[in-house]
C-alpha cells in the first residue's frame, strides 16, 4: 500500500546543453532557487544548518515525451515518490490569507528541503472526500438534533454534485455507516436522518476504523482532499485502540480532521483536549461552541477553510520506502502569518 507519497511516473526531458545545469539543480535545488531569485545569502546559510526552512525550489514541471535518437535532446523516465500537502493559512486575527506564492512558504521533510516542486496551488480546487463522524452516545442525546441539521446545511452548502463525494455514520460502541460515499445530496441527508442516539462512546476505535475503511481505501487516480468531520464530546470509556492508534491512522489515511465540540459547558475536559491533538496532528482545527446553535456556524467556518486551502506537490529528499513516519515542517516565511498543515506522513513500507 503506498501511503501518502505515491508513486507516480514522470518524464524528464534533458537537453545535453543543459544536463550539467539540470543535475546541479536536482544536487542543489536551494543554490539554483537562490541564484534566479537573488534572495539574500542568510536563507541558504540558514537551510544549510537546517534550523530553520528557506523559500521553496522554483517550481520545475515535468515535459512529457518519448525517447527519440534522432531528436536533439533525449528522455529519461524515472520513478519518483510525490507527496502532496494541504494547508491553511491565517493572519493573527485568525483570517484566512488566499494570495500568498510559492516562494512565500519554507518546506522541511525529514528534516531536509525537497528536492523538487511539481505543483503548487492557491485556493486548491481538488475534488473532496469528506466522512461526516456523528457521537450517537447517550451523553449527546439532547443535543442531537442540532448536530443532524448542521451536518445537512453543511453538506448541501459544501458537496458539489459529479465532482465531490461523501458518507455519513455514527458511532457509539458501534460504527453505523448510514451513507456510504456518494455525491447524492438526498441519500446523504437520509442517512443523517436514520441516525438516532444511544449506547456508550468508543471514540478511538470509530475514528481508527472509518479512516482505514472508508478514507485508506479510496482508489482515486487524481489527487483528492480527504477531510473528516468529527462531532463529539471528546469521551471515550470503551475502545480498544488508543488515542495515538487514531491519530496515526488518520495520518497514513491523509484525512484531516475538524472537531466540533458538543461539550457546551464552561469548563474543558480531557475530551476536549482528545478533539483538539487529532485536528492539530492531521491539519485540521477544533470548535468549541458555546451554545448548541453554535454548532452550524463552525460546519460555516470549516466550509470556508475547504475553499480557502492550498495545495503543494513535491519531491521529499533521500526518501526511503520504510514505512517510517516523516515529519513536516512547513512556514510563512512572513511569520506574522499561521501556517496550519499535518505534522507529518507514514512513507511506502
Amino acid at each position: 500500500m503506498i501511503l501518502p507519497a505515491s508513486p507516480k511516473l514522470r518524464t524528464v526531458s534533458l537537453f545535453p546543453g543543459t544536463l550539467a545545469l539540470a543535475a546541479m539543480s536536482l544536487l542543489f535545488p536551494m543554490t539554483a532557487a537562490k541564484a534566479q531569485s537573488n534572495a539574500p545569502a542568510s536563507q541558504s546559510n540558514a537551510l544549510a544548518s537546517q534550523t530553520k526552512p528557506a523559500a521553496l525550489p522554483n517550481q520545475q514541471p515535468a515535459q512529457e515525451g518519448n525517447a527519440n535518437p534522432t531528436d536533439p535532446g533525449f528522455t529519461i523516465r524515472e520513478q519518483v515518490n510525490e507527496v502532496n500537502l494541504i494547508f491553511t493559512v491565517t493572519d493573527s486575527q485568525g483570517h484566512y490569507v488566499k494570495d500568498l506564492q510559492q516562494q512565500n512558504f519554507g518546506l522541511l521533510d525529514d528534516r531536509k528541503p525537497p528536492v523538487q516542486v511539481f505543483n503548487f496551488t492557491q485556493q486548491t480546487n481538488l475534488p473532496l472526500r469528506v466522512g461526516i463522524m456523528l457521537d450517537t452516545s447517550n451523553s449527546i442525546r439532547g443535543r442531537f438534533k442540532f448536530e443532524q441539521d448542521a451536518a445537512k446545511e453543511f453538506l448541501l452548502q459544501v458537496l458539489r454534485p459529479g465532482k465531490d463525494k461523501a458518507f455519513v455514520e455514527g458511532f457509539d460502541v458501534q460504527i453505523e455507516l448510514s451513507q456510504p460515499f456518494t455525491d447524492n445530496i438526498d441519500m446523504l441527508n437520509q442517512g443523517i436522518s436514520k441516525l438516532e442516539p444511544g449506547g456508550g462512546t468508543a471514540l478511538y476505535d470509530s475514528v481508527y476504523r472509518t479512516c482505514r475503511d472508508q478514507l485508506l481505501s479510496i482508489r482515486d487516480k487524481r489527487s483528492t482532499r480527504k477531510a473528516l468531520i468529527l462531532v463529539s464530546d471528546g469521551d471515550d470509556v470503551y475502545s480498544h485502540s488508543s488515542e495515538q492508534d487514531a491519530i496515526q491512522m488518520c495520518q497514513r489515511a491523509e484525512a484531516i480532521i475538524y472537531s466540533i465540540s458538543t461539550n457546551i459547558s464552561p469548563s474543558k475536559d480531557k475530551g476536549d483536549d482528545v478533539l483538539k491533538a487529532m485536528a492539530e496532528a492531521t491539519g485540521g482545527r477544533v470548535f468549541f461552541p458555546k451554545r448548541m446553535e453554535d454548532i452550524s456556524g463552525h460546519f460555516h467556518d470549516i466550509e470556508d477553510e475547504l475553499r480557502s486551502q492550498y495545495s503543494l506537490e513535491y519531491k521529499p529528499a533521500d526518501f526511503k520506502a520504510d514505512g517510517s513516519f516523516r515529519s513536516v515542517y512547513l512556514v510563512a516565511l512572513n511569520r506574522k502569518y499561521i501556517v496550519r498543515v499535518r505534522k507529518g506522513y507514514y512513507a511506502p513500507n
